[in-house]
């Protein structure tokens, strides 16, 4: 069992070792049992406040507990009670959920959505009012928009047009395999 303090990952040095930096990474686990590539996502779970959060993989039971989150700059709680607005989902690739969570820039609702992404089956969803999504969709924009390698580029254009078909009402067709209600 890892037992983490989110301090401890604050401000984290460039030169910092590898296996700390994927420490601080969330959702696919980086396990590697037997050489090979865990195929599990971390489950995370917290009661109420000021309880700390509890991981674990889906797959391998690698497990751990955080502490330390609160009033940091990971701590994506509304700063207050929030208005009931409806949120939708929308079902992403593993692949288009690690692009939007490498976005440098993003304001607090848009990493809200996307470090608040939760495992459906063998997928991944996101969910946000319609403003939080189309805001989202403008950070993807500006971050495509200044990519210089061509491969990144191509993967933020695809994250980009997910989320903006899913706004103008297009067809999700990864939420119907899913069964996720209400899919973008």
């Amino acid at each position: 069992m890892f037992v983490s303090d989110l301090r401890h990952f604050l401000d984290m040095p460039e030169d910092a070792p590898g296996p700390a930096r994927r420490m601080a990474s969330a959702l696919p686990c980086q396990r590697r049992p037997g050489n090979r590539r865990c195929r599990g996502r971390i489950l995370v779970f917290r009661a109420d406040l000021p309880a700390p959060i509890e991981w674990r993989c889906s797959s391998c039971g690698d497990e751990g507990v955080i502490s330390g989150w609160e009033d940091s700059p990971f701590d994506l709680r509304r700063a207050r009670e929030p208005v009931v607005v409806a949120e939708r989902d929308l079902v992403v690739t593993d692949e288009g959920a690690a692009t939007l969570r490498s976005i440098q820039v993003l304001d607090t609702d848009s990493e809200r959505v996307v470090f608040s992404a939760r495992s459906v089956d063998d997928s991944v969803v996101l969910s946000g009012t319609q403003d939080d999504l189309e805001e989202l969709a403008g950070y993807i924009a500006a971050e495509a928009n200044h990519e210089t390698d061509r491969r990144r580029r191509k993967r933020l254009d695809v994250a980009f047009e997910m989320v903006n078909q899913a706004l103008e009402g297009g067809a999700n067709p990864t939420a119907a395999a899913t069964g996720v209600r209400n899919p973008l």
